[in-house]
């Protein structure tokens, strides 16, 4: 899980923070020693860690803070906005050309991932309105054309190709004439891989830079190479001086130091993250939100952003209806887990919610997306009255479901008390909202005492 070391550390750091109430300058010293300890183990550049550490310490001893009445809050805030500023501060989003069309070059070393990841910006920036157009100038790799127009076709989005006898930069330009002539207001160059030390094959980067003037420049890297990936971004800036880096298995990278050095070493901004291998797996980044994963407080914007992009409206209307009358079945579990699986992993999805951001309490929950599959059996293996009158399953009939899912009674019986926790939890719910439209205001509800959700 993304940051899932560094994340624990900082939070059980700042847990002991909170318990001592008024703060003393040892106190701070104290915990920004585990916070360098965290940050080193988490393979963040050891230069980085130093001027953090540094930062934060001049803001966090002044009077202002060890003097307010919540320090360890305060001490808190700092450690997120300096945590976001080393990210980049706020999101950084693509240069779009004065004049059609705006040109991406995608550049990288063997195996990064340019090519997928090539094709899953053209999928995401197609969402934003652009009509783009992706272009084969990895003559090198056997089978790389082959892969970028499957891929291509996967989306349905066109892809310029001039075969493997031709010169890259010479294909690149003739992409850029095509793309004119055929309304395409975006073009996505994939490039060969190659070791940032190879000049023969960088100098070929900066004929094509020269030729086309791209208005990106986008470095792919694996996140899970850690420092390396930050000394082949300072490689590639000198070169051909990027205005942005996309990170690739950032889902898979616990640790999560090159995200956290990147922007400092190189000055390239984070503009995307890989969360996935799935053609819609790739995310904008956004600095703040990920200084909120990375202490526990969640991502409420990305999560509600997932929802309206991936949820069905009317579906949604029509469970909470559902739900508001009370007549919740087990169909309408099944849809509403349907739903959720459409989010993305459930490891991910809990990481956004505040409160279940903490590696440990995610652990603790045990939480796999496999579960989610053999629910869907079970449910499945049902007649259309079990579902509806999930009370009246007897043992002979849960021994037939197990059957049928191909599971045991055990989890067909887990199932059950599952789908019962999840409809006495939305009675609650309605509940409390009548409660709160009874009293007019959420300050006569005990549970919120004269606050909002959000204080």
């Amino acid at each position: 899980m993304i940051f899932s070391g560094l994340a624990e550390k900082l939070q059980e750091t700042f847990k002991k923070l909170k318990n001592k109430g008024r703060l003393t300058e040892a106190d701070v010293d104290e915990a920004l020693k585990e916070v360098r300890r965290a940050l080193l183990a988490a393979d963040v550049n050891f230069q980085v860690v130093k001027d953090f550490i540094g930062r934060v310490r001049e803001r966090a001893v002044g009077q202002d803070v060890l003097g307010s009445l919540t320090p360890a809050q305060q001490v808190i805030k700092i450690v997120h906005d300096e945590l976001a500023g080393l990210m980049g501060g706020s999101q950084s989003k693509i240069n779009l050309a004065s004049m059609p069309p705006t040109v991406v070059m995608m550049v990288g070393l063997h195996g990064a991932g340019k090519t997928t990841t090539s094709a899953k910006l053209a999928s995401l920036l197609r969402k934003q309105g652009r009509r783009p157009m992706l272009v084969a100038c990895d003559v090198y790799r056997p089978a790389a054309i082959k892969q970028l127009q499957v891929l291509g076709g996967q989306l349905d989005l066109p892809v310029f190709s001039m075969g493997d006898r031709q010169d890259p930069p010479a294909i690149a330009r003739a992409a850029i004439e095509n793309a004119r002539s055929n309304d395409r207001d975006l073009v996505i160059i994939d490039t060969a891989g190659r070791l940032h030390v190879d000049d023969e094959l960088m100098a070929e980067l900066e004929t094509i830079k020269s030729q086309v003037k791209p208005n990106e420049i986008l470095l792919v890297v694996d996140a899970m190479t850690g420092q390396d990936a930050v000394n082949v971004a300072k490689t590639f800036d000198q070169r051909l001086q990027l205005t942005g880096v996309v990170l690739t298995k950032l889902d898979g990278d616990t640790r999560g130091g090159a995200a956290l050095s990147v922007k400092s070493v190189t000055g390239s901004p984070i503009k995307f993250v890989g969360m996935g291998e799935k053609l819609d797996a790739l995310e904008s980044f956004h600095p703040d939100r990920m200084a909120d994963r990375i202490l526990g407080m969640g991502d409420m914007m990305t999560l509600i952003e997932k929802a309206q992009a991936n949820i069905d409206a009317e579906e949604a209307a029509r469970l909470n209806k559902r739900i508001r009358s009370m007549e919740f079945t087990l169909d309408d579990f099944l849809d509403q887990l349907q739903q959720v699986k459409k989010l993305g992993p459930i490891q991910q999805v809990m990481q956004m919610i505040p409160g279940l951001g903490g590696n440990k309490k995610l652990k603790d929950l045990e939480v796999d997306d496999k579960d989610l599959v053999y629910v869907e059996a079970i449910i499945k293996s049902m007649t259309p009255w079990e579902r509806r009158y999930p009370q009246e399953i007897n043992g002979s009939r849960r021994r037939r479901i197990a059957r049928g899912s191909g599971t045991s009674v055990q989890e067909v019986n887990r199932t059950l008390k599952q789908f019962e926790q999840a409809r006495k939890m939305m009675k609650q719910l309605m509940d409390m909202e009548k409660n709160i439209k009874k009293g007019g205001k959420m300050g006569k509800n005990p549970f919120f005492k004269g606050k909002t959700p959000f204080n």
